[in-house]
């Protein structure tokens, strides 16, 4: 099974958790999921390129783990969210209904696929 890389996680997706582990506003990408015993399960992957807090938040609910990191740019986020869609199945194994999109005018291309192309 694929790592995702993120250094923060598995964590309980609530919003006092995301508080106690996010503190800072800023871009990042994130997978959510659930643990199977000790194995966190990949079941989306997002990214915020603004406030990875409040969008981690706008997910309580609907998922009860998470792991993440923040990125170093909007860009990094999305590339960072692209590298975890493909490795954990893309659309055929995850609950993403389409490939990341990039903002509109970035000219971004996925590092992994040739969608933007």
């Amino acid at each position: 099974m694929p790592s995702t890389g993120f250094s923060k996680g598995p964590i309980a997706l609530t919003n006092t958790a995301i508080d106690r582990v996010l503190g800072a506003k800023g871009p990042g990408a994130y997978a959510l999921g659930h643990m199977k015993g000790p194995t966190f399960i990949v079941q989306y992957a997002g990214r915020s390129d603004s406030d990875l807090n409040s969008r981690l938040k706008s997910w309580v609910g609907s998922y009860s783990a998470f792991k993440c990191d923040y990125a170093t740019s909007p860009k990094a986020a999305f590339e960072k969210e692209c590298f975890v869609f493909h490795a954990f199945g893309e659309t055929r194994l995850l609950d993403n209904k389409i490939h990341p999109d990039r903002p509109a005018n970035s000219g971004w291309r996925c590092p992994h696929c040739k969608i933007f192309t």
